[in-house]
C-alpha cells in the first residue's frame, strides 16, 4: 500500500515538474512589448533588442526616442557609432557649437538650444574658411542690395540669392512695407485682394475648414501665377480650387475665385494647345463659366474611331492615359490609367483591366478605412485625364476626358446633380483622396475633414443609328463624400468605380409600345370571339356580370400572350444583336431602364396565372358520364324472401369495366406532352453545367466558359430573361416534336388508347365542358358485348383485325369515334333533371330528403341517365335527336361555332381529340407559358438559376396534385362512381 502511494507521488512530482519545465520553455520566447513612446526622456528605444536602453551619463533621448544625445551644455567627447560620451564645456560662457562636437563663445544671443542664434539676415559662423573651430562665433550679415542680392538660407549657414520677386519687387531681398509677402515670395500689393478666404467648402457637412494649405500657399500660389507666370504656382492654383470642388461663386477671393480672376486677366497670353478654355500657363479647369455648354461638348461630334467586338477590325479596348501633378503643382508623370490608379478598391491586376474593355458593364466597390486613407494618401495626387485615339498609320492624340463632379457649386446651387444636361457645368481634373485640405492649425496636424472620390463612373453613349460603333466622348462623373474624422480606426467608407455604356432608347420603347398597341387590339378582338363563342356554348344571349368577368378572364389570358410575346421577342433581340455584333451598333439598356421590361413580364405571369387558374377551375367542374352499352346476354333465378319462390329476371352487367374506365381517365387528367421533372433538370444543365448563364453578363463575350480569375461582369435582366424563356421554350419544344412525332406513335399514346379501351369496353363518355357544349367519345362495341372471357375477347380481336365485323364509328361505314358536340336546351334540361337528385345532396340541407338513401338515388340516377343518354344516342327521342357534320375550317380556326342547335343536337366530326382540352394534355401551351414565365420571375427576383428551378418544379408538382385530388372527387361526384374505386 505505501509503495502504491509512494510510486502516485513520484508520477504528480514528475507530471507537475514536466508542465512547469514546458512553461519555461514556452516563457524563455516571449519578450514584453515596449515603443519609443514608452521609454521616457532617458531611454532610448534600442531597435535591435525591441526594448528601452537607459543613455548615458548627461545623455537624453533623441527627438525620434531612437538614440542618446547630450543634454544642453554638454559636447561630445567620444563617438563611435554605437554610443557616445558627453562631457561639460569647460567654461561657464561657453556653449556647444551647432555640429555638437565643440564649445565656443556666442557673439550674439543664445538660443532656447543651448547654441549661438544671429539676428535676421545674418548668417553663423563658427569655423574659419580652412575649416578650423573660432573662439567665439561670429554674425555675418548677408549683403541683400545689389549686387550680391544675398539672404540666409532656410538652415541659417549660408548666404544666398534671394527670390527673384525680391529682387524685382525692391530691387532688394527685402520686401518693402508698400510690397506684401507671403510663400517666401514678395508681390506688389495692388496686383490681387490681399485677405484670402482660406476656406475649404465642405457641403455635405455644412461647415468650411480653414485650411492650414491654403492659408499658407494660396496668396503666394495665385500671385506668382498672375505676375511672374510660375506654371508650378499656376499648377497649384488650380489644385487648391479641384480641392474646393470646383465651385463657383461671387466670391472672387476664395480659390476658385483666384483661379478665374487670373484666367481673365491673362487673357491676352492666348490658349494652350489651340483650346479655347485651355489658358497659357494655367491648368485646365472648366469647359467655359456659363452652363448649358455640357450638351455642345458631348454630343456634338462623335471620336473619329469606331468599336467593333469581333472580326480583323477588332477594337474594344479603351486607352485612357493622365497627367499627374503633386498637390505643389510639380508635374510628376504621364500615366497609364488602368492596375489600380483610379480603382481605389483593391483587387487583381486582370480584373482592374476588364474595365477598359468596350462593353463591359464593369462596377467594383468595396468599403476602405479612414486609418488606411490617411496613411496611405499623405497628399491628393491630381489627374487629367485623357482617352487616347490611335488611327491607322497615323500618330497617337490625346483627347480630353470632361468630369462632371456632382459636388460642385455654382452660386450656391448643386446644379450637376441633376439630369438636365443643359445645368451641368464641365470640368477638368480630379482627385482621389484630400487628407490635406482639412488640416486647420498646422501642416502636420491631423486632418479634420477628409475628401474621397467615393464613386467614379466613366460613361460612353452610343451615336444614333450607327453601324461603326461610333460614339460620342466620354464623360467622367464623380461623386465625393466629405468624412469628419473622428475613430480613424473604426470609420469607413464605401468607394465604387465603374464604367457605362449607354443608347438612345426612345425607339426601342416606340416600337415596344407599338407592338403592345397592336397585339393589344389583337387580343381584344380574340377575347370578344371567345366571349360570343362562350355565350353560344351556354346558351345564354343576355350579356350580364358573369360575361363581362368572363370576358376580362379570356382577355387576361390574351393579353399575356401579348406581353409575353414581346418580352421574349425583345429579351432575344438584345440577345442576338448585342453578342453577336461585329461593329457596335447596340448597347444594352441600363439596369435603371429594364424597370420597364421587368414590368412587362410580371403583367404577363399575373394575367398568365389568372388564365392558369381559370383553366383549371373549368376542368375541375367538366360534367362527365360514362354510358354503359352492355345488355344482359340471359336470364337467372332469383330466390325471394318469404314466399320460397325463385323468380326469373336479368342477369345484371358488370360495373367493373365502367370502374376501370373511370379509372384510366383519372389517370390521364394530368399527363402531359412534356416531362416536367426532365425539363427542370435540362434547363438548369444547360444554363449551369454548359454555361449559358453567362450569356446574361454585361458584357460583349459569348463565351460560355470564363475563367475563375477573370471579372464577372453584372448579369442584364433583359439577357437573362431571354437566355432562360429561351432556353425553357427549346427544351419544352424539342419534348413536344419528339413526343408527338416519335413517341405517340412508336410507343404509347395515351389518349388514343384510351378511346380504344373505351370500344373494347363498351362505354361511351360524354363530357360537357360548357352547359350545351362538350365532346363525346363513341366507345360502343362493334361485337355487341364486352363482358365475356379471354376466348371471347381474343376471338372478337382478331375478327376486328381482319375486318370482318363492322366499323367502331358512330356512324355506319365510319371510324370517327370522338366528337364535339353542341346540344339543345331541351337535351341539357332533360340532363339536369335526371342529376338533380345527385347534385341536391350536397345543397342546403333542407332541400335534402333524409328519408332517402343516397346509394339507391346513386344508383337510379345512374341507370336512369345511361338509358336516356343511349335512347338519345340511338334517336329514340325524335325532339332530342341530333346530326352529325364535319366542321368548317374558320370555325377551327376561331373556335366558335357558327350553328345554334335549335331543334337537333350537332355532333362534329372530331378526328384530333379535342376532348383533351379538359386534361392538362390539351392545355400544353398554357402550362409551358405559365411555368417558363414562372421560372424566369423567381431567377428575376433571386438571380438564382438553380433556386427557380426548384420552386417551379414544387410548383409544378403541388398544382399537379391539386388537378388530381380535385379531379377525382369531380369524376366521382359526376359519374355517379364511387370515389373509393378510384385509385
Amino acid at each position: 500500500m505505501a509503495t502504491r502511494t509512494l510510486r502516485a507521488f513520484v508520477c504528480s512530482c514528475s507530471i507537475i515538474f514536466l508542465f512547469k519545465l514546458n512553461v519555461f520553455s514556452c516563457q524563455q520566447f516571449s519578450i514584453s512589448f515596449q515603443q519609443p513612446s514608452d521609454c521616457g526622456v532617458d531611454s532610448y528605444f534600442d531597435i535591435s533588442s525591441l526594448s528601452c536602453v537607459k543613455c548615458g551619463p548627461n545623455q537624453v533621448s533623441s527627438k525620434s526616442g531612437l538614440a542618446c544625445e547630450c543634454q544642453t551644455g554638454f559636447r561630445v567627447l567620444v563617438s563611435n557609432g554605437a554610443s557616445i560620451t558627453c562631457q561639460q564645456c569647460p567654461e561657464a560662457n561657453q556653449v556647444v557649437t551647432q555640429d555638437g562636437y565643440g564649445c565656443i563663445h556666442c557673439s550674439g544671443r543664445v538660443g532656447e538650444n543651448g547654441k549661438c542664434q544671429c539676428p535676421k539676415g545674418s548668417v553663423l559662423v563658427e569655423r574659419d574658411g580652412n575649416g578650423n573651430p573660432l573662439t567665439e562665433s561670429r554674425c555675418e550679415a548677408c549683403n541683400a542690395t545689389e549686387p550680391a542680392f544675398s539672404a540666409p538660407d532656410r538652415t541659417g549657414n549660408r548666404c544666398v540669392r534671394c527670390e527673384d520677386s525680391f529682387i524685382n519687387s525692391s530691387q532688394s531681398c527685402v520686401c518693402g512695407s508698400s510690397n506684401v509677402q507671403a510663400g517666401g515670395m514678395c508681390f506688389p500689393s495692388n496686383s490681387l485682394p490681399t485677405s484670402v478666404v482660406p476656406n475649404v467648402i465642405f457641403s455635405q457637412l455644412a461647415s468650411s475648414v480653414v485650411s492650414a494649405w491654403f492659408s499658407n500657399f494660396m496668396y503666394s500660389s495665385a500671385a506668382a501665377c498672375l505676375l511672374f507666370s510660375n506654371r508650378t504656382a499656376c499648377q497649384s492654383l488650380g489644385n487648391m480650387c479641384v480641392m474646393n470642388m470646383h465651385s463657383f461663386s461671387t466670391i472672387n477671393n476664395d480659390a476658385c475665385g483666384l483661379y478665374n480672376t487670373v484666367y481673365r486677366t491673362t487673357a491676352a497670353q492666348g490658349s494652350s494647345q489651340d483650346i479655347s478654355y485651355w489658358r497659357a500657363n494655367l491648368p485646365w479647369l472648366y469647359y467655359g463659366d456659363q452652363l448649358g455648354l455640357a450638351s455642345r461638348i458631348l454630343q456634338s461630334e462623335p471620336l473619329p474611331v469606331g468599336f467593333s467586338f469581333k472580326g480583323a477590325q477588332k477594337n474594344s479596348n479603351i486607352e485612357l492615359r493622365a497627367a499627374v501633378y503633386s498637390v505643389r503643382g510639380e508635374f510628376l508623370r504621364w500615366e497609364g490609367i488602368g492596375g489600380g490608379n483610379l480603382q481605389l478598391c483593391p483587387d487583381t491586376p486582370t480584373r482592374q483591366q476588364s474595365a477598359f474593355t468596350f462593353g463591359t458593364a464593369y462596377k467594383q466597390s468595396c468599403v476602405l478605412s479612414v486609418s488606411e486613407l490617411l496613411n496611405g494618401y499623405p497628399e491628393p495626387v491630381f489627374y487629367d485625364v485623357f482617352l487616347v485615339i490611335q488611327k491607322p498609320q497615323e500618330d497617337k492624340h490625346l483627347l480630353a476626358v470632361p468630369l462632371l463632379n456632382t459636388k460642385q457649386q455654382f452660386n450656391g446651387q448643386f446644379t450637376n446633380e441633376g439630369s438636365n444636361m443643359n445645368n451641368w457645368l464641365l470640368t477638368r481634373r480630379l482627385m482621389l483622396v484630400d487628407t490635406l485640405s482639412g488640416r486647420q492649425n498646422s501642416l502636420s496636424s491631423s486632418p479634420g475633414v477628409i475628401r474621397v472620390a467615393s464613386n467614379i463612373k466613366i460613361g460612353f453613349q452610343l451615336v444614333p443609328n450607327t453601324q461603326k460603333g461610333q460614339v460620342y466622348p466620354p464623360l467622367m462623373t464623380v461623386t465625393y463624400s466629405d468624412i469628419p474624422v473622428t475613430d480613424p480606426s473604426t470609420q469607413t467608407v464605401t468607394v465604387s468605380f465603374s464604367l457605362e455604356y449607354t443608347m438612345d432608347q426612345e425607339e426601342a420603347r416606340i416600337k415596344t409600345d407599338i407592338a403592345l398597341g397592336v397585339l393589344g387590339g389583337v387580343a381584344v378582338v380574340h377575347s370578344l370571339l371567345k366571349t360570343a363563342s362562350w355565350k353560344r356554348r351556354i346558351a345564354s344571349p343576355l350579356i350580364d356580370l358573369q360575361t363581362l368577368m368572363k370576358f376580362l378572364v379570356f382577355y387576361a389570358g390574351d393579353l399575356a400572350n401579348v406581353f409575353f410575346i414581346i418580352t421574349v421577342g425583345s429579351g432575344l433581340y438584345w440577345l442576338i444583336f448585342f453578342k453577336a455584333q461585329l461593329f457596335v451598333s447596340v448597347l444594352l439598356p441600363l439596369p435603371a431602364q429594364e424597370e420597364r421590361f421587368v414590368v412587362y413580364v410580371g403583367c404577363a405571369f399575373a394575367l398568365k396565372t389568372v388564365q392558369f387558374l381559370h383553366k383549371l377551375f373549368v376542368q375541375l367542374s367538366v360534367d362527365i358520364f360514362f354510358i354503359d352499352w352492355e345488355r344482359p346476354r340471359g336470364k337467372a333465378s332469383k330466390h325471394v324472401e318469404g314466399s320460397g319462390e325463385a323468380k326469373s329476371q336479368a342477369s345484371p352487367v358488370s360495373i367493373w369495366r365502367t370502374y376501370f374506365v373511370a379509372n384510366e381517365w383519372n389517370e390521364i387528367q394530368t399527363i402531359r406532352k412534356i416531362n416536367p421533372t426532365f425539363q427542370v433538370i435540362a434547363v438548369l444543365f444547360f444554363l449551369e453545367v454548359v454555361g449559358f448563364s453567362n450569356l446574361a453578363l454585361r458584357d460583349p463575350s459569348s463565351d460560355l466558359r470564363r475563367s475563375p480569375e477573370a471579372y464577372k461582369p453584372p448579369y442584364s435582366l433583359i439577357l437573362r430573361y431571354g437566355v432562360a424563356s429561351a432556353m425553357w421554350l427549346c427544351i419544352g419544344l424539342i419534348q413536344m416534336i419528339y413526343f408527338t412525332i416519335f413517341h405517340e406513335r412508336f410507343v404509347e399514346d395515351k389518349i388514343r388508347q384510351f378511346v380504344d379501351l373505351c370500344s373494347i369496353s363498351n362505354i361511351s363518355m360524354l363530357l360537357l365542358s360548357h352547359r350545351c357544349f362538350g365532346y363525346y367519345i363513341h366507345g360502343r362495341s362493334v361485337h355487341g358485348h364486352a363482358d365475356t372471357n379471354m376466348d371471347e375477347m381474343n376471338t372478337n380481336l382478331k375478327r376486328e383485325a381482319e375486318n370482318l365485323c363492322g366499323q367502331r364509328g358512330l356512324l355506319p361505314n365510319s371510324d370517327t369515334q370522338t366528337f364535339q358536340i353542341s346540344i339543345t336546351n331541351r337535351l341539357r334540361a332533360q340532363y339536369d333533371r335526371i342529376i338533380e337528385p345527385i347534385n341536391r345532396r350536397s345543397g342546403p340541407s333542407r332541400l335534402v330528403d333524409a328519408s332517402a338513401n343516397p346509394c339507391e338515388q346513386s344508383t337510379k340516377a345512374y341507370h336512369t341517365m345511361n338509358r336516356f343518354l343511349g335512347s338519345v344516342l340511338d334517336h329514340a327521342h325524335r325532339e332530342m335527336d341530333y346530326i352529325v357534320k364535319d366542321k368548317l375550317l374558320f370555325e377551327r380556326l376561331i373556335g366558335m361555332e357558327f350553328i345554334e342547335p335549335l331543334d337537333k343536337s350537332i355532333f362534329y366530326n372530331d378526328d384530333s381529340h379535342s376532348f383533351a382540352d379538359v386534361l392538362f394534355y390539351g392545355n400544353e401551351a398554357v402550362l409551358l407559358v405559365f411555368d417558363t414565365l414562372f421560372f424566369c420571375v423567381v431567377d428575376l427576383g433571386s438571380q438564382n438559376f438553380i433556386l427557380a428551378a426548384v420552386l417551379t418544379y414544387l410548383q409544378q408538382l403541388v398544382f399537379r396534385l391539386i388537378r388530381n385530388g380535385m379531379g377525382r372527387r369531380n369524376l366521382a361526384s359526376k359519374t355517379l362512381v364511387d370515389q373509393r374505386f378510384l385509385i
